[in-house]
């Protein structure tokens, strides 16, 4: 099971740092990048091999396979924002990782904005109705 996998990698990283850390605090950082690193690649390994299930839900849904890709991608940019906000959380730097976490939320706004043009151009058409 890869969650035992992603655990371990996780405990050994973070075992390493705080041993790192009284020594030579610069390869602490290092070593902790690092196995947030290898932790991301592991798990974007598993959603690779999942990925097509997204459109398989989409076309049984009747939903239009580009919603659903913006949807992915504004999933995927809030948790990388989340993890880099950590690791700059980490170095120290909680200014920039604040900006980050904004800067963030407006490229997931913007990205948004094709899906809200879609769901006011449906409610006119129900209010056409009427």
């Amino acid at each position: 099971m890869p969650i035992f996998q992603l655990v371990g990698i996780a405990f050994v990283t973070a075992v390493a740092a705080l041993i790192l850390k009284g020594t030579k605090p610069e390869l602490s950082f290092a070593v902790s990048i690092a196995g947030g690193v290898i932790l991301l690649l592991i798990v974007f390994e598993l959603f690779r091999d999942s990925a097509s299930i997204f459109g398989e839900i989409a076309d049984i849904s009747g939903l239009d396979t580009a919603f659903v890709k913006i949807l992915l991608k504004m999933v995927g940019i809030g948790y990388l924002v989340e993890f880099s906000a950590g690791v700059l959380n980490d170095f120290g730097q909680t200014s920039l990782a604040d900006k980050l976490v904004f800067c963030g939320k407006l490229i997931v706004l913007v990205l948004a904005i094709p899906i809200l043009e879609s769901v006011l151009g449906l409610v006119k058409r129900l209010l056409e109705l009427i």
